[in-house]
């Protein structure tokens, strides 16, 4: 063979792969398609890179078996991929919620790994394109061989880590997924995730003016089928031209999408209010509606958000039953998305490699010695916030490891 490890995708889990397994001694190649190294790292965080969350847990991703990240995640932890961003000299800070950026560019993490895979003698082949994959035998070893643009390259152990389909303007494809559909592996429907949500044109025509406004809010999407409550969102809601956008809207467009696309989804516009409560003592106000929710609104939404609704009197002209209304709608006004923004928009893809044909400990293929699958291509998805490039780590750590 001419290596013992072959890595298709030199992304952020498929460098801290090849580094580890060839810290390990291992014979790696480092195979990639696109001219420019780590771009979704350099885009990401605003370019600054949010490359891990503090507050990473199995309950902030989503797979259909919910406890497969657990191992992985256990084992090379926020503070393991710290503990290597503090070596190379690469400053950072928490800005919300756990997330940690670069202080400056990142390009510096993409710098680190490239670093990190030199130093452990990885291979590189970049750019080629991938033109096939296939089990190899030769004097009794069984391993793989890769037809690519510059020549085939052959190795006991295969690890693909080539992404999903989001971003493709620079350079998603579905490779990894035929591969494992290949190799006989079942693939679960991958999704836009952690998108854009578009808004029917009623909808657009009466907020769709208010493109740029923002305001917090808590999203939810309601019950999970058949039973528990899916976690709800308290950050920023962003309007658009199609639609809505922001962190929170972003955070339960993947439950959305778990969902079918069926079902509103719910906007707590009051989040730290009880809306009756708060009402209560301007029921005698000859003020509207939209005037008052300017204390806590953006004022041309809140006034839009009263006339959407019909509620352009004064406020002592309501009956007690509208003002009821008006409370339950501000804690909880649902709106039906018509789709997504797509791929294009989207920050991950949901869905991939199922795991119940992976195992937990190797990302290895059960069935498929020497076979496996990491990262974003994997049916594991997280929240926004650095929890995706901390399962591209932790799952690279975890086949690097045992390939």
């Amino acid at each position: 063979m001419d290596f013992d490890v072959i890595v298709l995708g030199a992304g952020a889990a498929g460098m801290m792969c090849a580094a580890v397994a060839g810290r390990r001694g291992r014979r790696v190649l480092l195979v990639e398609h696109a001219v420019e190294l780590g771009e979704k790292i350099r885009i990401s965080g605003g370019g600054h890179c949010n490359f891990t969350n503090l507050q990473t847990r199995p309950e902030a991703f989503l797979s259909s078996n919910p406890h497969f990240c657990r191992s992985a995640l256990a084992r090379y932890t926020p503070r393991d991929f710290i503990a290597l961003v503090e070596r190379h000299g690469i400053r950072y800070h928490e800005k919300t919620l756990g997330q940690l950026f670069c202080d400056g560019s990142a390009v510096q993490i993409i710098a680190m790994l490239r670093s990190e895979c030199d130093a452990a003698g990885v291979r590189w082949a970049m750019p080629v394109k991938v033109e096939g994959v296939a089990r190899h035998e030769s004097g009794g070893t069984t391993g793989f061989e890769v037809a690519t643009s510059q020549g085939s390259f052959r190795a006991h152990t295969l690890v693909v880590a080539t992404g999903g389909l989001s971003i493709p303007k620079i350079g998603a494809t579905p490779l990894g997924y035929r591969i494992a559909e290949q190799f006989g592996l079942p693939v679960v429907a991958p999704k836009p995730a952690l998108v854009p949500l578009a808004a029917a044109p009623e909808w657009l025509a009466q907020f769709g003016k208010l493109s740029g406004a923002s305001f917090d809010v808590i999203a939810s999407l309601g019950k999970a089928p058949p039973g528990p409550e899916w976690p709800s969102f308290h950050e920023a809601a962003l309007i658009t031209h199609r639609g809505l956008s922001g962190p929170a809207v972003l955070q339960v467009s993947s439950y959305w999408q778990l969902a079918g696309g069926r079902g509103p989804v719910s906007l707590d516009l009051l989040p730290e209010s009880d809306a009756g409560a708060w009402l209560a003592p301007h029921r005698r106000d000859q003020q509207g509606l939209g005037g008052l929710l300017a204390e806590f609104l953006p004022r041309r939404f809140a006034q839009s958000f009263a006339e959407a609704h019909g509620w352009t009197q004064p406020l002592a002209q309501m009956s007690n039953a509208a003002l009821e209304t008006v409370a339950r709608t501000l804690k909880d006004w649902r709106i039906q998305p018509s789709g997504t923004l797509g791929y294009a928009k989207a920050e991950v893809t949901l869905g991939g490699v199922d795991t119940d044909a992976l195992s937990q400990q190797t990302l290895e293929a059960r069935g498929m010695p020497g076979l496996h699958f990491i990262g974003e291509v994997v049916d594991v998805t997280g929240w926004l916030g650095g929890y995706n490039f901390q399962w591209a780590w932790s799952s690279g750590h975890a086949a690097g490891m045992a390939a």
